[in-house]
């Protein structure tokens, strides 16, 4: 492991956010980023490993933790990673509670907390199935990832294991920046007085929001206990196809579409006009930031005024 001094970054703006929430609620596994690979048929655990660690090798991200220096994060890269492969077999396990059993150690994985200072921030576990059924359980901290980042590490894991299968090299190419680079951009724009420009906007933009007046089965509690709950819904192929036509007759794409349809909702509900809505972002604004493994995702907020006539499908 190198020293700290040679691999010390500033935290990113992205990681600084998520680090005092940290600070506020120690020992969550919130933050944690789950991910699950069925890999189904004949599996060589070497040549996974070896492609596990060649995607540690390429992702700075990947071999990072954070340290506290006069009360702020900073990024400490280590230059091997700190990572094994933990497997598991389910071979002893009668064959009716396998899949129960698989399940109890996803959600066991997802739910380990993360020690931000002592890392690593991914695992990995292995678990065999059956002779020609594994589940690769993905684990990592938001600090280090985002939703675009699981995506990459797939990618890469499915390239690099056929290669390595062949007997073949990498066909990855080297990555032309690493995440640090993008959090030290970040500081000297602010040295710059970029950051102080978007604030300045922000502030404007945001002037005189108030939060909208939902009427809810519950009051809200005093503290988040971060619990929650989604309705997935499905829309009908022939409203999906009206609203793919409007969308381009009014020059939109069909998220603004779904999103100014969600805020007329919000604004019928409330009785308020002045409605705002907050919608991630993948905050990768450069080419060169599309094939690195970090966090890049943002938060953005969308104030609209709803007024006007209804628009019949």
């Amino acid at each position: 492991m190198a020293t700290e001094e040679a691999l010390l970054f500033p935290a990113s703006f992205a990681q600084r956010r998520l680090w005092l929430t940290e600070q506020l609620l120690p020992g969550t596994e919130i933050h944690n980023v789950p991910g699950v690979v069925q890999i189904e048929g004949e599996l060589d655990v070497v040549v996974l490993e070896k492609s596990l660690l060649e995607i540690m090798r390429r992702h700075e991200g990947l071999r990072t933790r954070f340290i506290t220096v006069q009360e702020e994060p900073w990024q400490v890269i280590d230059e091997q990673p700190d990572i094994k492969l933990d497997q598991v077999s389910l071979a002893d396990v009668p064959e009716q509670e396998r899949e129960a059993m698989l399940h109890r150690l996803a959600v066991a994985e997802r739910r380990r907390v993360f020690d931000l200072e002592k890392g690593p921030l991914l695992r990995l576990k292995l678990v065999q199935v059956t002779q020609r059924r594994h589940v690769l359980l993905l684990t990592m901290h938001h600090i280090i990832c985002d939703g675009w980042s699981i995506g990459i590490f797939l990618r890469e894991l499915s390239l690099l294991y056929e290669a390595f299968s062949a007997g073949q090299p990498s066909p990855l190419p080297e990555l032309p920046i690493q995440y640090a680079d993008f959090s030290v951009w970040q500081h000297e724009n602010r040295r710059d007085g970029v950051l102080a420009k978007q604030l300045q906007y922000w502030t404007t933009q945001l002037k005189g929001v108030e939060t909208l007046d939902l009427l809810t089965d519950y009051a809200r509690p005093a503290s988040s206990d971060q619990s929650g709950a989604s309705l997935p819904f499905l829309l009908p192929t022939g409203l999906t196809d009206k609203l793919k036509s409007l969308s381009r007759q009014r020059g939109a794409t069909l998220y603004m579409t779904l999103l100014a349809a969600f805020q007329a909702l919000l604004s019928r509900y409330t009785g308020q006009q002045d409605v705002a809505v907050g919608t991630p972002v993948a905050g990768r604004t450069r080419r060169e930031l599309e094939g690195i493994i970090g966090f890049f995702v943002n938060t953005l907020v969308i104030r609209s005024q709803v007024t006007g006539r209804s628009v019949d499908l």
